[in-house]
């Protein structure tokens, strides 16, 4: 790790000033959205997922309702979301085991949660952070990308990136600290084209001039 804790504390309270609001872009009403949206996400936007999870969630608004839809159905109403095949089994899978074991309702508990189809720790710890108990960090692509070039570490895997930033963060900042990650790689520290010399954390950042070398 290359930032020191006074370092990481001065990185928290910027993200914290430049970006407060840590809600995620994904539209939903209740856990069971909240989860069919998230395992919808991979691979899309957020955009395209809340153009289409309307008239998902109106054809099926219960893990019930989906657990006994037709994949055609399914597979029409989430086409545009790509891997529109797999997602529509994922989802429908889930939903019957969430009937099956948990009485209908969406567990919130990691080790419950990551047993459902195509869900993994990422999905999970979105659910956690918005209802139930947070347990970890979710790390999707510009998290782990921005958390290398901030030096807090050098794992590429995702579960090994989130047992880094666990060491790294304090745990009432794990949750905040993803959704400010994903918002300042969407804006400013992209992959190809980092606007290094424009950041506000330019002069703390070991990789100023050079993030785009790191992946």
């Amino acid at each position: 790790m290359i930032l020191s804790p006074m370092q990481i504390n001065e990185l928290l309270k910027r993200l914290k000033k430049q970006y407060p609001d840590t809600e995620t872009e994904l539209s939903y009403r209740n856990e069971f959205e909240l989860l069919v949206s998230v395992v919808l996400s991979a691979q899309a936007t957020d955009k395209q997922i809340n153009k289409l999870t309307p008239g998902l969630f109106e054809s099926f608004p219960s893990a019930e309702l989906l657990s006994k839809a037709k994949p055609e159905k399914v597979e029409n109403l989430i086409r545009s979301s790509g891997y529109y095949k797999q997602k529509t089994k994922s989802i429908i899978n889930l939903s019957k085991k969430i009937i099956q074991e948990h009485g209908g309702k969406v567990p919130m508990n990691m080790n419950d949660l990551i047993k459902l189809p195509g869900v993994g720790r990422k999905t999970a710890n979105v659910l956690l952070g918005q209802y139930g108990e947070v347990s970890g960090v979710v790390v999707d692509t510009h998290v782990g990308r921005i958390s290398r070039r901030l030096g807090l570490t050098n794992e590429k895997n995702a579960e090994k990136v989130e047992i880094d930033l666990m060491k790294a963060l304090p745990k009432e900042e794990w949750i905040d600290y993803s959704g400010r990650l994903i918002r300042l790689g969407r804006q400013e520290c992209n992959s190809r084209k980092p606007k290094c010399f424009e950041c506000f954390l330019s002069d703390i950042c070991p990789s100023n001039g050079k993030a785009e070398k790191i992946k």
